[in-house]
């Protein structure tokens, strides 16, 4: 049975190195009584096989107008209007307005689609690597996020939505933050709003421009089904808020929680880095096989977004009220060692590879084959152009984002070249 007492899922110890807590939790059931940083308790789901019943359920919904007043007290904090007109995307959709909607942005996201642009991506990534390393130093230090991990994303998404590169380029990621939570009490409020009015203008901008001079892209494609009647104006503009958000953001968190892994891990680091710089002709498939144990290893989409039951439920053997949120936390499960052998082991050889960092059922997340595509590109430029890469600063200054659902690093100092002493690896975290 859960504790009395909700556990907090919040704190720079839970936020640096949260496995403890959920190894214990997998030990102890599959269904706990948690509290976030909003204050909202919720239901958190851990264990890999209670994560993929819950991902599969059909009982639990998505759509915010199930949440019972005590959650929406405290986690609709986006204020209107445009929680109304930015809310309404496909995270939070059912069926059948969830399948309509979602087959407007398969295609785009198509693995034979995203696929064929590979070449264009290696490009931007060759570039972006180029400009950092101006100069062409063979040893120095540079900040992996400020000088690629923040920019790669973006710049491939606005590649396969057809955002205009003038456009793109007047992107704000700080806008990005509009997804962390922040109070109506918080000091931070008025700049949190002020974020959203400015991304909200940004959309209007965005899709104004499309209306104007369409073109064989999805952002036109969004637009001609809005004002076919299609979609709403209000779920246009969601599905681009949430592009535009969530298609980049955990990328860049990805190349972060990845690169971290492999610096914690020595061996692995240079077995893949000599891999990829020598073509990886004894073994191509090492760079995907290593892109799938590092998504399940250390996941940045943590815990997944809100899900209710319309009336009071049993969700394994926990009976829980109607209205009341559940998560499934996708990090709890790809560490558990019913499924994984060896689970807090980073294996790069691990195959099969079944985990849940791109979640499951009718919500598996649509980006999946370009988030694959990306990791795989970033990690081959990263540690062909940064030889001997090593951390530039003690493991224990990471800063771990404080985000509620993401799990990465705002900044991530690394040195590269000739050392004159051994690598810095920095002080692995032992679960």
């Amino acid at each position: 049975m859960p504790n009395s007492e909700p556990l907090p899922l919040y704190g720079k110890e839970y936020k640096t190195d949260p496995y403890p807590l959920y190894r214990k939790l997998r030990e102890e059931g599959p269904v706990h009584r948690v509290n976030f940083p909003s204050g909202v308790d919720a239901w958190l789901v851990t264990g890999y096989d209670a994560a993929h019943s819950a991902l599969n359920d059909d009982r639990l919904g998505k759509n915010h107008d199930l949440g019972n007043s005590a959650w929406r007290e405290r986690a609709a904090i986006m204020p209107e209007p445009q929680h109304s007109q930015l809310q309404v995307h496909l995270l939070h959709q059912d069926p059948p307005k969830h399948t309509v909607m979602r087959k407007m942005v398969t295609e785009a996201f198509s693995p034979r689609h995203v696929e064929r642009m590979r070449p264009r991506f290696e490009e931007i990534a060759a570039e972006l690597l180029a400009t950092a390393l101006d100069g062409g130093a063979e040893t120095g230090e540079i900040d992996v996020v400020a000088a690629f991990a923040a920019h790669f994303p973006f710049r491939v998404l606005a590649e396969v939505i057809g955002l205009p590169p003038a456009l793109a380029a007047r992107f704000d990621r700080d806008w990005g933050k509009v997804v962390q939570p922040v109070g109506p009490a918080d000091p931070l409020r008025p700049v949190y709003e002020g974020r959203l009015r400015g991304l909200q203008g940004y959309i209007a901008e965005v899709t104004e421009d499309k209306r104007r001079d369409p073109g064989d892209d999805l952002l036109t494609k969004l637009v001609v089904a809005r004002d076919a009647g299609e979609i709403s104006k209000e779920e246009q503009d969601s599905i681009v808020f949430q592009l535009l958000v969530a298609g980049q953001e955990p990328v860049t968190n990805q190349i972060t929680t990845a690169l971290v892994a492999l610096l914690r891990h020595p061996a692995q680091l240079r077995r893949l880095q000599e891999a990829v710089t020598e073509g990886e002709g004894h073994d191509p498939a090492l760079l995907a096989r290593a892109v799938e144990e590092l998504l399940r290893y250390d996941s940045a989409f943590e815990l997944t977004t809100w899900r209710f039951f319309a009336e009071d439920a049993e969700l394994l053997g926990t009976r829980v009220p109607a209205g009341d949120s559940v998560i499934v936390s996708l990090s709890a499960a790809n560490r558990d060692p019913e499924r994984f052998p060896d689970a807090d082991t980073l294996d790069l050889d691990r195959t099969p590879n079944p985990h849940l960092a791109f979640g499951h059922g009718i919500h598996f997340c649509p980006g999946a084959a370009l988030a694959r595509i990306e990791l795989q590109i970033a990690l081959r430029a990263l540690l062909t152009g940064l030889p001997g890469l090593r951390l530039a600063v003690e493991d224990q200054e990471l800063d771990w984002v404080r985000a509620v659902l993401a799990r990465g690093v705002d900044e991530l100092p690394v040195s590269y070249g000739p050392s004159a002493t051994a690598p810095a690896t920095g002080c692995p975290v032992r679960h």
